[in-house]
């Protein structure tokens, strides 16, 4: 006879923990309003008896999701997996439910390919937000999500999706700064290998060639267009390119996987030309590649986004107050108890020292 071990219920948590089963439920289902040391007390009751909510099954069961939803370009891509890291570790500090899922995948040649079934199942699943991370394409298909979810894009162009917000740096300074770098360096003969993001591709290669013509490059322009975003399209343009009668001294490239290949080239050839990449993953830390890159930011990106995606809705002083002693521990009284909505009081019956605490509290939840 098989012996089956019981797996822990809310009933189990509940008792662990020593509160009512509706308030664990409400931590699982709506976190936001439950205080976080007793959402801290119930989380840790929880992690002790081993239990995990099926939350993809109660958002299917309810009329809105209890998780956040993340959809990222390519893990292939260290960019996408850096800042999808970064977000999760965000997530799993709060104590929010989130589920990950690709929307491109690789073919037997290594060729990206989208996941239309990726693309549905988060249409299906009807989760309480969404987090985009990269630049997907034909993602049209999202917007029959409910008007009133929010879409945070995160290092990506917010392609088909007209209500979402994106969260990424200035593509075509950023280039701007590595013709710049390169021409300090003496370069004039710069190349450009260009991604196949529409959006983001677009960009930094506006910024390569609005930076060659204003330092007086214009006649050296050359935009090579990769077929993707890889380190195998970034050797194949390089190596071609190496074959010319006049290649040149320094190419900018679309991103740090298009550059690695890139290097790989030159140094099979024994060629004296530089190189700089875009994104700074940990690729241009390895010592055996040493890559120049543009650092767009990756970690900011990541937070920004988590905290949107996160965000708490104020619509009222009342909202506000509740967070205030939610999130801070400071007590304030809402302007719907004196008759002025839109105002906070907080009582000056205190110590200075005590004041001067609240408010500090106060300045590092709301910045």
């Amino acid at each position: 006879m098989t012996n089956m071990t019981k797996r822990p219920t809310i009933r189990d948590v509940a008792a662990e923990a020593g509160v009512s089963k509706s308030l664990v439920s409400l931590v699982y289902s709506s976190p936001k309003s439950v205080s976080e040391k007793r959402k801290e007390k119930i989380l840790k009751a929880a992690e002790k008896l081993g239990y995990a909510p099926n939350f993809l099954a109660r958002s299917l069961a309810a009329d809105s999701g209890t998780f956040i939803a993340i959809l990222v370009q390519d893990l292939h891509n260290p960019l996408i997996a850096e800042v999808a890291d970064q977000v999760r570790i965000r997530l799993e500090k709060a104590g929010r439910f989130y589920y990950i899922t690709s929307a491109m995948y690789r073919n037997e040649e290594g060729q990206p390919f989208l996941d239309k079934q990726s693309l549905k199942s988060i249409v299906d699943l009807r989760p309480e937000s969404l987090l985009v991370i990269g630049s997907i394409p034909k993602i049209e298909i999202l917007e029959s999500l409910p008007a009133n979810l929010p879409i945070i894009v995160a290092s990506g162009a917010t392609v088909g999706i007209n209500r979402a917000i994106s969260i990424r740096t200035n593509e075509e300074e950023a280039m701007e700064l590595v013709v710049g770098h390169l021409a300090e360096l003496g370069h004039t003969h710069i190349s450009h290998i260009a991604g196949v993001s529409p959006v983001v591709g677009k960009d930094r290669e506006s910024g390569y060639v609005k930076a060659m013509k204003a330092r007086g490059f214009g006649k050296n322009i050359e935009v090579l267009q990769a077929k993707s975003d890889d380190e195998n399209a970034g050797y194949e343009i390089t190596k071609e390119l190496l074959k010319t009668k006049n290649p040149p001294t320094a190419i900018a490239c679309f991103n740090d996987l298009i550059a690695v290949g890139a290097q790989s080239a030159i140094n099979e050839s024994k060629s004296d030309i530089s190189i700089v990449g875009y994104d700074n993953t940990y690729l241009s830390g390895l010592s055996q590649i040493d890559l120049t890159t543009i650092d767009p930011g990756n970690r900011e990106i990541a937070d920004i986004s988590a905290n949107l995606i996160m965000g708490e809705k104020i619509d009222s002083s009342l909202d506000l107050a509740n967070l205030a002693l939610d999130k801070a521990d400071v007590a304030l009284v809402p302007g719907e108890a004196f008759g002025t909505p839109g105002y906070l009081r907080m009582s000056y019956a205190l110590s200075d020292k005590d004041l001067v605490e609240g408010v500090t509290r106060l300045q590092k939840l709301f910045n």
